[in-house]
């Protein structure tokens, strides 16, 4: 049975940053399809700038060349804060007891992992896969560090073969894009073409999408 990838964010907005390591894992994991949830209401962090609408509206226009990804919107329709283990429990509820899962996870958030709500129930639910930039460093101790000496697993078959509970670390390719940067360009009417994919460039051309340069 083929895995299922579950990518959060705020994609605030989305680009290629987000979706190139998201590709890799897929491709490496040989994934059926990667579900592109956008954060809600974060509980710790800023709220997004992009309204659920807009962010909706951005994800499909991102992915929508590319069959393997699809766009989840449960977190932006559902009230109150969000958790991802609430997201991965009712993934799970859905799609069965034995489908593999896979959380898409940014080597940063990887290393933050402990301050996650519930976190310790994450590798109950799913594998976890870290993008991990190139030069990057995983942990080398601590909880996070006992995990990956335990679960660390690098053939594709071990995550296939049961549901969740181990670790995959891919070493993507390093694109240096921020969604801060790209506010801050929309922002000044200063383009974002080739740093978003061309259906978000586009949507955001159109729209005046994070403009604040408009008179009015």
């Amino acid at each position: 049975m083929r895995p299922v990838g579950i990518f959060g964010g705020m994609f605030d907005p989305i680009h290629l940053g987000h979706l190139r390591p998201a590709l890799e894992v897929a491709e490496a994991l040989d994934l059926e399809q990667v579900r592109v949830v956008p954060c809600g209401d974060p509980p710790h962090r800023r709220r997004p700038v992009g309204s659920s609408d807009l962010r909706r509206r951005l994800v499909m226009a991102a992915i929508a060349a590319e069959p393997r990804f699809a766009l989840d919107a449960r977190e932006l329709e559902r009230a109150g804060p969000h958790y991802t283990v609430d997201t991965l429990i009712g993934l799970r509820a859905e799609l069965g007891a034995t489908r593999p899962l896979v959380l898409l996870i940014g080597g940063d958030a990887f290393a933050g992992l402990e301050r996650w709500h519930r976190w310790s129930e994450l590798a109950g639910l799913a594998h976890l896969a870290v993008m991990l930039r190139p030069g990057s460093a995983l942990p080398d101790a601590g909880p996070l560090a006992a995990a990956l000496r335990e679960r660390r697993t690098m053939d594709p078959a071990a995550i296939a073969a049961r549901s969740a509970g181990l670790i995959w670390v891919e070493t993507v390719t390093r694109l240096e894009i921020s969604s801060t940067d790209l506010r801050a360009r929309a922002a000044r009417g200063a383009s974002v073409r080739w740093l978003v994919g061309d259906g978000v460039w586009e949507l955001m051309r159109s729209s005046g999408a994070y403009r604040t340069d408009r008179e009015g």
